[in-house]
């Protein structure tokens, strides 16, 4: 019996065998239906927790979740993002703990290098950072501590009315803890890893403590979570240089230099290290809770995260004394190359970003309900500060840059209500506006460590707004029937668009756009043991506001941007079939996305001379399937197992700019990724976690010539083994010793990842 109407590839043996041990656990309990199960469960997302989720689970579609208790039991959850590890067909780059600037989520047809097209939100405050889309453009995750999560639950895919365009990839919703009684709650975690790479030995180390305390006095709740996290991480970047742009010439000689082939398949050599991250982070947050009545609740939530980070760098050449050459011409096998002064170059910001969240509820389930939130994040200070000297000698100072984004942000209000007219109708409504603000300006200073700005060296800026509305229906025909249908209706607009040099200042006009995107799903519940859900929905995804007006001037004119960008347009559809089984659940879902005018950095090889930017590919198409199984119990009730496959094929159809991308694979999403994560209740207290990753060929650009994956600025195919034992004493105290990347492998996404990586945790709780 097989699951997969394709023939599959050598690489996919190990997705196939987790697939595969999926259909005997199914078939063992079918037909066993647990008489307490209900028809109405299969649409219910699978988690427990006293808060409800804000994700709309009525809809027929997609959505998987996961409780804090099992994140806290059964993962290494050092960052908030580790509690998505095991999630079906879902991937953060991490590079690091602690990584704050490119942990970027990848979901089933968008790769890591489509920030903007995934939606993550905590307590209802948007985390994405939609001022751009690419790995510098991270959600927040800070903002959240592992401790503090109640739950985590995900939507796939635009089928909810309720969402803009970004929701296209995946819809993520963090729920933290809001107390019913006095709670105290304490966690001490130490991290270590050895990395290993070419000539660099490094430790990575972090060190986090996190506090939270929350009581409540009648109809009035508090929530105060401080969070610490003191983290070095090995290099993530190497200055190189072709081994062909070498010429004839004098220089210093030197040694050290690592030979090797890039992406490519080329000859170079890697000259260096850089971007060894030192990062403290403070997260600081307060919630506050008023019932007003036993159905309405008005919240405010106030949060403000400090990161003090230095990044350094070395240099691998030596010359005849011994002494390190970070710059200049060298004399590399006998061939003369040029080392630029700032190819290895150091980094120290200094962040300061705060979050406001205001909220008025009514869950009364009767005829009606309504939601009131407004939400700001605030870049409250955003210094980095960067030499323009070579080392060794900026380390004492000197001549650099400081890249100031004070004032840069998102707010959003949103209003909606709920209409029941009937025991079986369900109108939903709301109007939403969303704007976000991007200020960056980078001054010369002659201190790079302490001095003050002093001439402008460039800037860019700009405004997007989105101003929305939405209908959505849902109706329960019979006990086996159920519907949605949405629509949501938006105006874009972009102004204020600045881009500038030490000399020159463009703007750009202002744009504004409309579009219309329709939802559906329909849901069949055969029986209390099977079900089938099948949506579909469009999505418009904006271009942001660094896709449109980042660039540069040369010669007195503007030559990297675009700002007159379309929107990428997306219809996504999805056919479920969805079986409760004892013990829990399997599910089997077909997908099937295209995007229109994708927004990707390319090279236009039509124009002479060509143009490196944002550019607008005329189409991709993805298909796939996905199967992922729940099961507890397994064994005499001993053996927990969550399981996923995934096969996608994303294919690049039209690209008038780059023909040789046509008929490639999109970048950064592999043909096959798969997750396995297995707990055996030893007794009451101990629990031991063993956890598979895989993720398939992929590559970095858009011709897929990066056929040489393992090395850096590739993206590798990779299976890590992770495990987790967990020791709990009694009720209130409890330990866990940890490891993740258990085989020591080196892979990448661009930069490396972690190496074999070990982790202790205690935690008190009250």
């Amino acid at each position: 019996m097989t699951i997969f109407p394709i023939a599959m590839p050598r690489a996919s043996r190990v997705a196939a065998a987790i697939a595969a041990a999926l259909i005997p656990l199914s078939c063992a309990h079918a037909g066993e239906g647990d008489p307490a199960d209900t028809i109405r469960t299969l649409d219910q997302v699978l988690v427990r927790g006293t808060q409800p989720t804000s994700l709309p689970v009525h809809i027929p579609a997609t959505v998987e979740g996961i409780s804090g208790d099992v994140v806290r039991e059964k993962i290494n959850a050092t960052d908030a993002e580790d509690a998505l590890k095991y999630f079906p067909s879902l991937l953060v780059r991490k590079r690091f703990i602690g990584d704050y600037d490119h942990a970027v989520l990848a979901t089933r047809a968008s790769g890591t290098g489509n920030s903007a097209r995934s939606l993550v939100y905590a307590d209802g405050i948007l985390l994405s950072n939609l001022l751009g889309n690419g790995a510098s453009f991270t959600p927040r995750w800070g903002f959240v501590s592992p401790a503090e999560i109640e739950r985590v639950d995900v939507l796939y895919g635009p089928f909810s009315a309720a969402y803009p365009g970004n929701s296209v990839g995946a819809v993520v919703d963090y729920v933290t803890r809001m107390p019913e009684r006095f709670e105290a709650h304490a966690a001490l975690s130490y991290s270590h890893g050895e990395f290993d790479l070419d000539r660099d030995e490094a430790d990575d180390t972090a060190r986090g403590a996190q506090i939270s305390i929350g009581n409540r006095w009648g109809k009035f709740a508090a929530w105060l979570s401080l969070n610490r996290l003191d983290s070095s991480a090995h290099p993530i970047a190497f200055a190189n240089v072709l081994a062909s742009a070498g010429t004839a010439g004098t220089g210093v000689a030197v040694t050290g230099a690592v030979a090797g082939d890039n992406p490519k398949g080329q000859p170079w050599y890697l000259l260096g290290a850089s971007g060894q991250t030192d990062t403290v982070q403070d997260l600081a947050k307060l919630k506050l809770a008023w019932d007003i009545a036993p159905d309405t609740r008005l919240s405010l939530l106030l949060g403000v995260w400090r990161n003090n980070a230095d990044r350094d760098a070395q240099s691998y050449l030596r010359d005849a004394a011994g002494a390190s050459i970070y710059s200049g011409p060298v004399l590399i096998d006998g061939r003369r190359y040029v080392v630029s002064p700032t190819a290895l170059s150091m980094q120290r910001a200094e962040l300061r970003h705060a979050m406001q969240g205001l909220s008025l509820r009514r869950n009364r389930g009767g005829r009606w309900d309504y939601a009131l939130d407004f939400s700001r994040y605030d870049y409250a200070r955003d210094g980095v500060r960067s030499p323009t000297l070579a080392l060794p000698m900026a380390r004492d100072g000197g001549a650099g840059r400081i890249a100031n984004g004070d004032g840069t942000g998102w707010t959003s209000a949103n209003a909606s209500a709920t209409w029941r007219p009937g025991p079986r109708d369900t109108l939903e409504f709301g109007i939403q506006h969303d704007r976000y603000q991007l200020r960056t300006e980078v001054s010369s200073t002659t201190d790079w460590l302490h001095g003050a700005p002093q001439s402008r060296f460039s800037a860019f800026a700009g405004r997007t707004g989105l101003r929305s509305a939405f209908v959505q229906h849902s109706r329960h025909w019979s006990p086996r029937w159920n519907s949605v249908l949405g629509l949501r209706g938006e105006q874009w607009t972009a102004r204020d668009g600045l881009l500038a040099n030490a000399v020159r200042e463009f703007a750009f006009p202002q744009r504004r756009e409309n579009s219309l995107s329709p939802k559906g799903a329909i849901e069949y519940v055969a029986n209390d043991a099977w079900a089938l859900k099948l949506a579909a929905g469009r999505a418009i995804r904006y271009p942001t506001v660094s896709e449109l007006y980042q660039g540069s001037i040369a010669s007195d004119a503007v030559v990297n941007n675009d700002p007159g960008l379309k929107p990428e347009r997306t219809t996504t559809s999805e056919l479920s079939w969805v079986g409760n089984v004892r013990g829990g659940n399997l599910r089997a879902t077909l997908f099937h996305e295209r995007t229109r005018d994708a927004l990707y950095s390319q090279t236009n090889a039509t124009v002479t001379p060509s143009v490196t930017n944002i550019q607008n590919v005329g189409a991709i198409r993805t298909s796939g399937i996905e199967v992922a199984g729940r099961f507890a119990g397994v064994l005499r009730d001993e053996l927990d197992l969550d399981a996923s496959v995934t096969f996608a094929d994303s294919i690049i159809r039209e690209n008038a700019n780059f023909p040789a991308s046509i008929g490639r694979w999109q970048p950064r999403v592999p043909r096959w990724r798969a997750n396995l994560l297995a707990t055996w209740h030893a007794g009451e207290r101990w629990d031991l976690t063993g956890g598979l990753r895989y993720s398939g060929q992929q590559f970095n650009t858009l011709d897929n010539s990066d056929t040489h994956s393992d090395a850096y600025t590739g993206t590798s195919p990779f299976l890590v083994a992770d495990a987790r034992l967990r020791y709990r004493h009694d009720a209130r105290w409890s330990a866990a010793l940890g490891v993740d990347n258990l085989s020591n492998r080196t892979y990448w996404n661009f930069h490396p990842y972690n190496q074999r990586t070990w982790s202790l945790e205690l935690r008190f709780d009250q």
